[in-house]
């Protein structure tokens, strides 16, 4: 019965995954098509990946909580090349910068079905300018409310189409208009004199501060972060994920810094509440994770300054290295799976109130000078729930590290970062993503499946990253292998809880484990057969 029901767990993971493919491919396709069309001499689009199930993974794309592209920032990318008429196929597009390139040729109508361009009014005013386009604006759909400025310095024929409003109504509407402005502002001027003086000392206060503290953890101003990053360039991005982008920035003192930019702004209220769980994270301090040293809010941004880990992460030192840099070697993949586990147990264990990650994958092991393995975004699900009350249910996390229960319940616990380290620790024995479609054909897209299985053959030599070229011992694969699965079984009772993982890598008690957990699965098994034997 057990076996049955983790079969039907498994199936709707993968039916789930292939629907969120269909309908992110959908939109991914049409990105990957301004991608094909266009010279990036930079890499700005370098992680636009055709086989990633969702473009919302990729940089400088922005999604809704349904997966759909809401918003492209492209702008001073150095991008040149050709618009792409599937564009106007992203029926939930909110914001298309491509301003500051060198983009040339002509504007497609198809643009014109962006109709939720045309709903955010502040939208308007820039998204194709200081390029090289030319020919004549389309005058169909969203194009005719359009501003001016969203096409200046361009080689285009004629100016922007004007609203669609007859030029008395517009006279009018200005005579009136000005009367009762006039009136409006003789009455308020007064009132808003005191509201600004009295509401701006407080604001100061609150947001613009730069030399409040929190203990040892510095508030940053917007200035001193954009002017680390040359204003939030893109060329200084260097990576992206759910809950923002992370910049790598110099600060004025010559200390390289990585800046994460979290996503939307929020409310007076929401900011003092962000404060507090900065403050709460900030206490995390623990050799294998990843310090926060400082941070800075204002009335539209926050963002969260940490140490630059110039070896990057396990993911990129797996599957995104340059052929110039050496791959992991075994003793070190050893020393990083020890360290995260350590990390992920302190924040389980001796953190008040305890933090869970909520999303952990080796994107988020980041690697120091020596490899030293150092967690990151740990307490960021907190961070990220306090604005929306409305949507902290839902699940938080990456396909193919997602353990069954929060998939099903959208209710995290430790556990759940248990699951998420074993998969962490299948990736780095193996070199494989998570969840890759390019298994597809072997009914293996889930990472774990594809490892049962070879194990099940007893094929240990393809199991292992390839780029090992076989330097590895043995016996600390199959014991690393033991404690992955033990970790990613299918229920969170069975599952070990961190703590007892740091003690199982050192070496103390993984035999007795692993010989306890096979008999109770030997047991099931055989219950299960006589409950329901085979009929020949």
């Amino acid at each position: 019965m057990m076996e049955r029901l983790i079969s039907v767990c498994l199936w709707l993971t993968l039916v789930l995954y292939l629907i969120l493919r269909v309908a992110g491919n959908a939109e991914g396709d049409v990105l990957k098509a301004l991608k094909n069309n266009t010279a990036d001499p930079n890499n700005v689009l370098e992680s636009w990946d055709a086989t990633d199930y969702n473009p919302c993974v990729w940089d400088l794309v922005t999604c809704n909580h349904r997966n759909s592209v809401t918003r492209v920032d492209l702008q001073n990318a150095n991008l040149s090349g050709q618009l792409v008429p599937q564009l106007g196929q992203l029926p939930n597009l909110q914001y298309l910068e491509l301003c500051g390139n060198n983009i040339s040729g002509i504007i497609p109508e198809e643009l014109g079905n962006l109709t939720n361009l045309a709903s955010q009014q502040q939208l308007i005013d820039r998204n194709l300018s200081n390029n090289q386009l030319v020919g004549d604006i389309p005058v169909n759909g969203s194009f005719t409310l359009f501003d001016s400025s969203s096409f200046s310095n361009n080689k285009l024929n004629n100016p922007p189409p004007a609203s669609p409003t007859s030029s008395g109504n517009i006279v009018i509407g200005a005579i009136f208009g000005g009367v009762f402005a006039g009136a409006l502002l003789l009455f308020s001027v007064p009132a808003i004199i005191f509201a600004r003086r009295h509401c701006r000392k407080r604001q100061d206060l609150l947001f613009e501060d730069p030399e409040y503290h929190l203990g040892q953890l510095k508030r940053f101003s917007l200035h001193e972060l954009q002017a680390a990053t040359d204003y939030f360039s893109n060329k200084h991005v260097v990576g992206s994920g759910g809950s923002g982008r992370v910049y790598k920035g110099h600060l004025v003192d010559g200390s390289l810094v990585a800046i994460k930019r979290l996503k939307q702004g929020c409310t007076h209220g929401g900011m003092l509440q962000f404060q507090t769980e900065v403050e709460m994270v900030s206490m995390a301090v623990h050799r294998n994770l990843l310090r926060l040293r400082g941070f800075c809010m204002t009335a539209t941004e926050r963002l969260l300054v940490y140490p630059f880990m110039v070896n990057g992460s396990v993911r990129s030192c797996l599957r995104e290295r340059p052929e110039s840099q050496a791959p992991l070697d075994w003793g070190v993949r050893k020393r990083i799976a020890l360290g995260a586990a350590r990390g992920i147990a302190y924040l389980h264990d001796h953190c008040n109130p305890k933090i869970t990650h909520r999303d952990l994958k080796a994107a988020d092991i980041l690697l120091d000078e020596e490899f030293e393995a150092v967690v990151g975004d740990f307490g960021l699900a907190k961070l990220m729930d306090y604005k929306n009350t409305h949507v902290t249910t839902a699940v938080r996390g990456t396909m193919g590290h997602i353990a069954p229960e929060y998939l099903s319940s959208g209710r995290a616990s430790e556990k759940t970062d248990v699951f998420g380290y074993g998969i962490m620790l299948l990736e780095l024995i193996t070199g494989q993503k998570a969840a890759d479609l390019a298994r597809l054909a072997n009914d293996d897209v889930m990472l774990l499946d594809w490892v049962e299985g070879l194990l099940k053959d007893e094929k240990l030599e393809t199991l292992v990253d390839s780029d090992l070229q076989g330097n590895y011992i043995k016996e600390e694969v199959e014991q690393l292998i033991q404690v992955a699965l033990l970790c990613t079984q299918s229920t969170p009772v069975g599952r070990p809880k961190m703590a007892e993982v740091v003690r199982m890598l050192d070496g103390d008690g993984l035999a007795e484990r692993w010989e306890d957990w096979q008999k109770k699965k030997m047991f099931h098994q055989e219950f299960s057969n006589t409950r329901h034997p085979n009929v020949n």
